[in-house]
């Protein structure tokens, strides 16, 4: 676990060197019923121009936070403070065939929330989002692919819980 992180206890992450090919996502909200999304690049692979959330693949010899607080810093700037609670966990194969386990979090930062630093080459602009704009993150082409905005919603609805 990484310093100065804490985790609520009802928390159990899984182990990431069971030889599957793991996700951390991280649903970061703003304590105004907003959360943060990011619009990934044209030139992706996978996902190309769509709206995100935090997060990617956990490096081998990785754990779950280690792989959160390092995507955090990468994507934003920003420093994990809190793995505050579970959203999901779930299977899943793009386009390229290879299988992922993805665990999704919400999660505290600390560090300036309105200007995050993008990491370059991988995206291209940030916003906000509260529950009335949810809609926009539904741009995939796919208009049955509503992860992005379902996370986010569960993401703030669990923020508002606490």
């Amino acid at each position: 676990m990484p310093e100065g992180i804490s985790v609520a206890p009802e928390i159990r992450f899984p182990d990431t060197a069971d030889g599957a090919r793991r996700v951390a996502g991280a649903v970061i909200t703003d304590g105004r019923g907003r959360v943060f999304v990011q619009r990934r690049s044209p030139d992706r692979r996978l996902f190309p121009g769509c709206w995100d959330l935090v997060g990617g693949h956990v490096e081998p010899g990785e754990s779950m936070p280690g792989a959160l607080a390092r995507e955090i810093a990468e994507e934003t700037g920003w420093r994990l403070t809190a793995v505050v609670a579970e959203l999901d966990h779930l299977v899943w194969t793009p386009d390229d065939g290879v299988r992922r386990h993805e665990s999704d979090y919400l999660v505290r930062v600390a560090g300036d929330l309105s200007a995050p630093r993008l990491e370059p080459g991988k995206h291209t602009e940030f916003r906000w989002v509260g529950e009335q704009d949810l809609g926009l993150l539904h741009d995939s082409g796919n208009p049955e692919d509503t992860f992005v905005a379902d996370m986010a919603a569960r993401g703030l609805a669990r923020a508002a819980s606490l």
